[in-house]
């Protein structure tokens, strides 16, 4: 089994999305807990509304292309539209940011509000993160 910490993030029907997004999460892995919800001003692109962000630790068999896969289709089932605007509104935005205690997403480096809720859940759980396996070939965009 695979523990996972998804960095979790919507500035479009928030509340809503996040609820929606752990209840489909809990039906197809095991969803074992979910970080207090933060509330953050947009990064990159300020002409929209806040977000709140959180993560999420879960459980899964799936390898990890097979899960990130099957997060990009939750993100569509839950109406996010990619755009021109990389850090634009979104209905819902799950990322893995940590992978059977490897952080393998720089923006855990970068950005408080992926850290600060990764970093809660990891605490609470005793997960200890190994060394950094991050891909750079592959950008921010790591599955």
């Amino acid at each position: 089994m695979n523990h996972v910490l998804l960095s979790v993030g919507s500035n479009i029907n928030p509340v809503k999305n996040f609820r929606a997004a752990s209840t489909i999460l809990a039906q197809e892995q095991i969803l074992v807990d979910c970080s207090q919800e933060i509330v953050t001003k947009p990064h990159g692109y300020p002409h929209q509304p806040d977000f709140l962000n959180g993560a999420f630790y879960l459980k899964t068999p799936l390898d990890r292309l097979t899960f990130n896969c099957s997060l990009k289709a939750i993100e569509k089932l839950l109406g996010r539209v990619k755009t021109t605007i990389k850090s634009g509104p979104r209905t819902i935005d799950l990322d893995i940011v940590v992978w059977n205690g490897q952080i393998v997403r720089d923006e855990f480096y970068h950005h408080e509000y992926v850290r600060v809720p990764i970093w809660e859940l990891a605490q609470k759980h005793g997960i200890i993160f190994q060394k950094e396996i991050i891909d750079s070939s592959k950008g921010a965009n790591n599955p």
